[in-house]
């Protein structure tokens, strides 16, 4: 059995459709899940064999192309369901005629969701491609606001790029795969809008292309957008690691510069500390001084050359 059917006016009304009822003028939506048994069936009735084999494929990408009368529309939004993050994206595969709309999903998609209760509401989209066109704001609606909290954190991380003591944050990297995750999904559903828009077909009228313009510069944007967050992202990156590879290196000088100090001094004390006889001023009582004495122009001595050299 499909989620939901409509027979929709022109004039946006809508109402299950009756057998004892024929379709007047407008269009029927039909809504399945792709899991729903009796789909092939309906599919094998209905729909060419091309579309409903694009309507059940196991796997889709974002994609817009004509058959016959007809047009083949992928889709995709993010996820808003519990099972799982929003950049596992959630698809619409479409078939559409002047007379008909197929939606087939496998998980909930809002959008969708949405144009329901409106249908319920009767406020339905009053064509066609006017379906398509609420069906695409709805899910583009939905990446902005996903895009544009991912932005906020982003925002957020390179504050802390500010203070110094700051560690990295460790939500970068997931934050970061999400991002490009999201790019790789919105590119495609992009160009799918934008070859939608480009289609010579009778389903759509100049208003319904206008708007549709509006959802394809909103993809397009939104791509701009996590290509940008991506580049801030691994800048944020850069300078985290910049910072501890110079902490790193500071701190290896520190012990560079003590080493080269006490080399002599460790030298000179273990020469002096060797048990065998003739060592000078074993009978000697400030001889012990006079070695501290010279330990200490020794340094003062290791110093001086390393700031001649500049390496101080």
């Amino acid at each position: 059995m499909p989620i939901c059917v409509f027979d929709i006016a022109p004039d946006g009304t809508a109402r299950p459709p009756a057998e004892d009822r024929p379709l007047g003028e407008g269009y029927r939506w039909w809504h399945f899940d792709l899991s729903d048994p009796d789909l092939p069936e309906f599919l094998a009735a209905e729909v060419p064999d091309i579309p409903a084999a694009a309507l059940t494929a196991p796997e889709t990408r974002p994609r817009a192309d004509t058959y016959g009368d007809g047009l083949m529309l992928n889709l995709r939004g993010v996820n808003l369901n519990a099972d799982g993050p929003a950049d596992q994206m959630v698809a619409v595969r479409m078939w559409i005629t002047a007379r008909m709309i197929v939606t087939v999903r496998v998980r909930r998609v809002f959008a969708l969701n949405t144009i329901r209760q409106e249908a319920e509401a009767g406020q339905a989209p009053s064509s066609p491609m006017g379906f398509v066109g609420v069906l695409s704001a709805g899910l583009m609606a939905r990446v902005q606001d996903t895009v544009f909290d991912l932005g906020d954190r982003v925002d957020a991380m390179e504050d802390s790029v500010v203070d110094d003591a700051s560690p990295l944050p460790p939500e970068l990297a997931e934050e970061r795969r999400m991002a490009i995750r999201l790019r790789r999904y919105l590119g495609p559903q992009r160009d799918a809008l934008a070859a939608l828009l480009s289609t010579e077909t009778d389903l759509m009228t100049k208003g319904q292309r206008a708007r549709l313009r509006e959802q394809t510069n909103l993809a397009k944007l939104a791509v701009e957008e996590l290509e940008a967050l991506i580049a801030r992202m691994t800048a944020v990156q850069d300078h985290h690691t910049a910072r501890a590879a110079e902490a790193q290196g500071r701190n290896g000088y520190v012990l560079s510069i003590v080493a080269a100090v006490f080399l002599p001094l460790g030298f000179l004390t273990g020469l002096f500390g060797v048990n065998v006889a003739g060592m000078p001023g074993i009978e000697t009582p400030w001889a012990f001084a006079a070695l501290c004495g010279g330990l200490v122009i020794l340094t003062a001595v290791a110093i001086w050359i390393l700031r001649r050299m500049r390496w101080i």
